[in-house]
């Protein structure tokens, strides 16, 4: 359990949760105001810290240089969101919900805190209110705000303690955006074999006999040499063949880029919000509003 003197050492460090992931960076305490003992710690989530969850602390214990709790990582950053009022304060209702969030019993809480306030007043502390406030001003020069949770009134009757008005509440939702790793893209290139095909002419010799008549223009030619006799004679053909050479040239650039699309997207929650009605022994709001009417 954490106490008020190590508030200190809590604000603006890591908070990690039991399997050692780091859930975000410890930005606020608030204070029970009957036990005056740190009972939440906010804790700033998401990108760039853009969301802020409560976490119980009663169970919590400082290690090291950061503040371990016993909720995993996800639990925590899908904790409620709750509103706290301008006196720094949790009401009663928005820390009953995060109580049945993470499971505590809230009549426990109750019991510890009426018995740690019979102690306190025993012992010559001064009320439960006057704790709260103490605690409070106590821990203000510290980094970061000490909040008191707000738990005044324990009927459950807010707002009407020395007041004849009832206050009405209502959840408002707000959502926002993560990013998140969606995919990747990458170029890779590669090597192919094609076979191709071009017609070339290529020229070749072929043998042709010719034979010519004995006349007077070749007579002398043709008896200059013996009468009966063996010879040959030898001509060399050629022909043209086709040769293949590759050469490599650029044909393109190739690279990748990204472009951004919006859509819409709706998103659907629940959030509650509190009615008042009237009733006069045993009349309701609706007969006090029909007998005016009439």
């Amino acid at each position: 359990m954490i106490t008020r003197e190590e508030i200190a050492n809590v604000l603006d460090h890591p908070v990690y949760d039991g399997d050692g992931n780091k859930i975000g960076d410890a930005k606020h305490v608030f204070l029970d105001d009957m036990t005056g003992r740190p009972e939440w710690v906010s804790v700033k989530t998401g990108m760039f810290g853009s969301n802020e969850s409560f976490v119980p602390i009663r169970d919590a214990s400082l290690v090291e240089d950061h503040l371990e709790v016993p909720y995993r990582k996800d639990q925590v950053k899908d904790a409620p969101n709750v509103d706290v009022d301008a006196g720094g304060h949790l009401s009663e209702s928005e820390e009953h919900r995060l109580y049945d969030y993470y499971g505590i019993n809230w009549d426990s809480v109750l019991s510890e805190a009426e018995r740690t306030d019979d102690d306190r007043g025993a012992a010559g502390h001064g009320t439960a209110g006057t704790a709260g406030t103490a605690g409070m001003a106590g821990t203000a020069g510290m980094a970061g705000t000490a909040g008191t949770t707000g738990r005044e009134d324990m009927s459950g009757r807010r707002g009407t303690r020395g007041d004849d008005a009832m206050t009405r509440s209502e959840e408002r939702m707000h959502v926002g955006v993560e990013q998140h790793e969606a995919g990747r893209a990458r170029l890779r290139k590669y090597v192919v074999t094609e076979e191709v095909q071009q017609t070339v002419p290529v020229r070749h010799e072929e043998v042709r006999v010719e034979r010519e008549p004995i006349t007077d223009a070749n007579r002398d030619e043709a008896l200059s040499g013996p009468e009966i006799s063996e010879a040959e004679h030898e001509v060399t053909l050629h022909e043209e063949r086709p040769v293949v050479e590759t050469e490599t040239v650029p044909v393109e650039r190739v690279r990748m880029t990204t472009e951004e699309h919006v859509e819409d997207e709706t998103v659907r929650g629940q959030v509650r919000k509190e009615r008042i009605e009237a009733e006069t022994e045993g009349t309701t709001e609706d007969d006090i509003r029909r007998g005016r009417r009439e």
